[in-house]
């Protein structure tokens, strides 16, 4: 069972930076990749980034490429994503997921069995 939980979210400025943060815990240790998403109210959920939490590799949409960085810290069992230029198009709920599987389309939410409760990001002009 894996247990995610977001933290991070707050209001900010256009121009602004945040930092989430995605606390997991995996007690059966099969836990391959975590991702990042946002919905926005009245649109669909969105992959930003993902992390192979085993080896580091990421993918980042081309949309936020340039602005959001996603890294982990295994140490401490969490996942960051790194937002920078924040943008009021960037107002959503962030959510952190997790998948066991070893290959998958990484920015699909389809993929991930496990979510988290979501951080809200507010930007405003």
């Amino acid at each position: 069972q894996v247990q995610l939980a977001e933290s991070g979210g707050a209001s900010v400025q256009a121009g602004g930076s945040l930092t989430l943060s995605c606390v997991h815990s995996d007690a059966s240790s099969r836990m391959k990749y975590i991702g990042w998403f946002r919905q926005a109210p009245g649109k669909e959920r969105e992959g930003l980034a993902a992390i192979y939490t085993g080896g580091g590799a990421t993918s980042v949409h081309p949309s936020v490429q340039r602005r959001f960085t996603i890294t982990q810290d295994n140490t401490q069992n969490t996942v960051y994503l790194q937002m920078n230029s924040l943008m009021p198009q960037d107002t959503a709920t962030y959510y952190c997921a997790a998948s066991y599987k070893r290959s998958l389309r990484t920015l699909s939410d389809y993929e991930y069995d496990y979510w988290g409760q979501g951080t809200q990001v507010t930007v405003s002009s």
